[in-house]
């Protein structure tokens, strides 16, 4: 058969060389994707432009490869050539030059892919039993008393913690258990030292809350908190465990299993206490809002009282309300005596104690004084309650006697009542001073007076 120039016109179409150049990079792509590379830096080279170029090579091929202007992050160290790298990115072709290359994404040192590897698999191990669960996790003290911090007792992460917790929590007991936190072998000393606070022995009682705490670093630098050992320890113990390891962007096994995973050590302080100047923020609102809701209620009963006055003036229910309030009276000051000495009671006891402990083993002698100081506190606790009620007793005798009379009578016949500022009754003139400030109460209203002479 003879092959004519028609033939090879029809058969074959001619293609210019922009046309087989994205031919061939789409078959490139197409084919390959994004791929991990690993060999060694050549001819580095940082564009003013902000892009990276260089060569990876082995010993018997290489391949061109760039790093476009923001496609990573600031690596720690600058790339060098004669560095042993694996980078992960995709097979594309610069059509300008008609050369393939490697447009880099990720770029790590040689070896931290098996790291990596062996990270994800003991994640995938843990996961697939549960331990990374959110029902699994145990809830934090809103107010430890004591806490437990396992790190290096030289390195910048414990000076963060301890300023912090100095800051906002002064009252808290911090109990550090320094371990070694980089190097063979550390894994092992940072699951005991865990075992170690939470467990009571004859130097510490249990702790309230662990901190694991560690600086940024690699992940060769991380790598003894992706130990087993250390995940399977803080799983087992009672205690809750928040982990403060390297900085916010990293991740290891301890940061799944423990309770709370902190970014840095020092946010770790501040998420473990509330800050004190809060709690006595909240305090004064509480307070003000016990003083509002007392000082309304005071009102609501002067007002009944009033009204109740008012519809009787029977001399004997007066001389019976005044009885009562001087009953009343005496029972206030009869308690305020007694919770007096009572509290004096307990602090000459807690003196005492004080003083025996120095004498004795403290350990012993504090477990024994604290159960004797719980006793003392529901006496104190149920000892109002039960004054109180009786107080209400006779109030609830004393309020029928009000309902039929009140003070009202004895202002209208030209009587009045005197009292300081703080509500103070003035019943001689043994009771003033010179520039006392009184209000003086009489039937159609009250008047302000200053003590001159």
């Amino acid at each position: 058969m003879e092959l004519t120039s028609d033939f090879f016109q029809k058969a074959t179409k001619v293609l210019t060389v922009a046309e087989l150049t994205r031919a061939i990079r789409g078959t490139l792509e197409t084919r390959f994707g994004a791929v991990w590379v690993q060999g060694e830096i050549s001819n580095y080279k940082l564009h003013p432009s902000g892009h990276q170029y260089f060569t990876l090579k082995d010993q018997r091929a290489q391949i061109a490869c760039v790093i476009f202007r923001n496609t990573m992050t600031r690596l720690a160290q600058p790339l060098v050539d004669g560095a042993q790298v694996q980078v992960y990115g995709n097979v594309s072709v610069f059509e300008a030059r008609g050369q393939y290359q490697l447009s880099v994404q990720i770029l790590q040192g040689l070896g931290l892919g098996l790291l990596q590897a062996k990270f994800d698999a003991l994640k995938r191990k843990l996961e697939a039993e549960g331990l990374f669960a959110t029902e699994r996790k145990r809830p934090l003290p809103k107010l430890p008393r004591r806490i437990g911090i396992v790190t290096s007792s030289s390195g910048a992460a414990i000076r963060d913690i301890l300023n912090v917790l100095q800051r906002r929590a002064p009252w808290l007991q911090i109990l550090i258990n320094p371990v070694r936190v980089q190097g063979m072998g550390a894994a092992a000393e940072i699951a005991v030292a865990i075992r170690e606070l939470a467990t009571a022995s004859a130097f510490w009682e249990p702790v309230d809350l662990i901190v694991v705490a560690r600086g940024g670093g690699s992940i060769e630098d991380l790598w003894e908190f992706n130990e087993e050992i250390v995940a399977r320890t803080i799983i087992a113990i009672s205690v809750p465990v928040v982990s403060a390891v390297g900085h916010e962007i990293d991740f290891t096994i301890c940061d799944f299993v423990a309770d709370l995973r902190a970014p840095t050590p020092s946010a770790a302080a501040e998420l473990i206490v509330p800050d004190i100047i809060d709690l006595r923020r909240r305090i004064d609102e509480l307070g003000a809002c016990l003083h509002k809701c007392l000082r309304s209620f005071l009102d609501h009963q002067k007002t009944r009282l009033r009204f109740l006055s008012e519809r009787t003036l029977a001399r004997e229910l007066l001389k019976r309300m005044r009885d009562a309030q001087q009953e009343l009276d005496l029972a206030r000051d009869s308690i305020g005596r007694s919770v007096a000495q009572q509290i004096e009671n307990y602090r000459r006891s807690i003196l005492h104690t004080a003083g025996a402990l120095q004498a004795r083993s403290p350990a012993r002698e504090l477990l024994m004084r604290r159960n004797r100081f719980a006793e003392v506190q529901r006496l104190i606790v149920a000892a109002p309650p039960r004054a109180l009620e009786n107080l209400k007793q006779r109030f609830r005798r004393v309020e029928g006697i009000l309902r039929v009379l009140g003070p009202e009578a004895t202002l209208r016949r030209g009587y009045s009542l005197t009292k300081t500022e703080d509500g103070k009754l003035i019943r001689s003139a043994k009771e003033v001073h010179l520039g006392l400030k009184l209000t003086t109460r009489v039937v159609d209203g009250e008047f302000t007076s200053e003590v001159v002479t």
